[in-house]
């Protein structure tokens, strides 16, 4: 009977977990459908402004611009972008896991880096290494989920700029998880500073334009517009991706604990089934005893 009370425990137990990982699956798909708005109606209107950047860029001398002038790397700030909980599957694990894996490729070439840590999670991790997660900026990464707008994005990409700016540092990369969908997330790396120049102008257009006052100032305005839109698209990315992870994390889970709970009943119902019949052996052996 010990043996029945344990797998009743269990069964309690296994159903008040199915029922956490139920409700939690319904809060991240209320919070995923939110996300998933925010990010397709940002993504148009990012993927116009860099084409026009593009545009612009191609032809124009960017040598000595704040943002694009090339220099010597010595130190680079490598933008870790987490979530502040787990229970989404592997979503903070595989960024972990890359920026560790760049993190060394920069060190073993020789270069400065420090981890800026977006999300409590790469904060608690990088404090454990020599990669102490930097505290130049003044925006604490953990808060930005807080109050996710573009307001405080363009306020923790103006730092970064002014860091940039004042050659504290040379470099600026960002390593975050891409939306895809519900189920998929890819890993994107996206330097951010300084702004590499368009690869490809094949497309661009040949009209002759008149540009006021002229194509070089221009582009130089657009650049910082740019790169806050490019910081609070790998935001929202993110945001939507740890969402959609956490939902088929948490219907997984469901599933599993429906399967265990099957599985413990069918256990419970043989053990019990196993004691009557042995509680019937014990009876009739007894009275067969008194017979004799």
């Amino acid at each position: 009977m010990a043996n029945l009370k344990e797998i009743r425990t269990r069964i309690t137990s296994v159903n008040s977990t199915k029922q956490i990982t139920s409700a939690m699956k319904m809060v991240a798909a209320a919070k995923l459908k939110r996300a998933t708005d925010a990010i397709t109606q940002m993504r148009p209107y990012a993927e116009k402004l860099q084409g026009i950047l593009s545009n612009l860029s191609a032809g124009a001398d960017l040598s000595e611009g704040v943002y694009t002038a090339e220099r010597e790397v010595k130190k680079v700030v490598v933008v870790s972008i987490t979530s502040n909980r787990g229970l989404c599957g592997a979503f903070n694990n595989n960024i972990l896991k890359a920026t560790n894996l760049r993190v060394n490729e920069l060190k073993e070439a020789g270069k400065e880096v420090v981890v800026f840590s977006i999300g409590k999670k790469a904060f608690d991790f990088f404090k454990k290494t020599e990669f102490k997660p930097t505290s130049f900026l003044t925006i604490e990464g953990s808060e930005v989920y807080k109050n996710l707008n573009f307001n405080t994005s363009s306020d923790l990409a103006k730092e970064l700029m002014d860091g940039y700016a004042a050659q504290q540092f040379d470099q600026v990369e960002i390593i975050y998880n891409s939306f895809k969908n519900a189920a998929v997330q890819e890993i994107k790396q996206e330097q951010m500073l300084p702004v590499l120049a368009p690869e490809n102008t094949e497309d661009t257009a040949s009209t002759d334009y008149i540009f006021e006052p002229n194509k070089e100032e221009i582009v130089e305005n657009l650049i910082p517009k740019a790169l806050k839109v490019q910081l609070y698209k790998a935001l929202l990315d993110s945001f939507a991706s740890e969402h959609g992870a956490r939902m088929t994390a948490m219907h997984q889970a469901t599933d599993n604990a429906t399967s265990l709970l099957h599985d413990l009943k069918l256990q419970y119902n043989k053990e019990r089934q196993a004691a009557i019949t042995t509680e019937i052996l014990e009876i009739v052996g007894g009275a067969e005893a008194l017979k004799g």
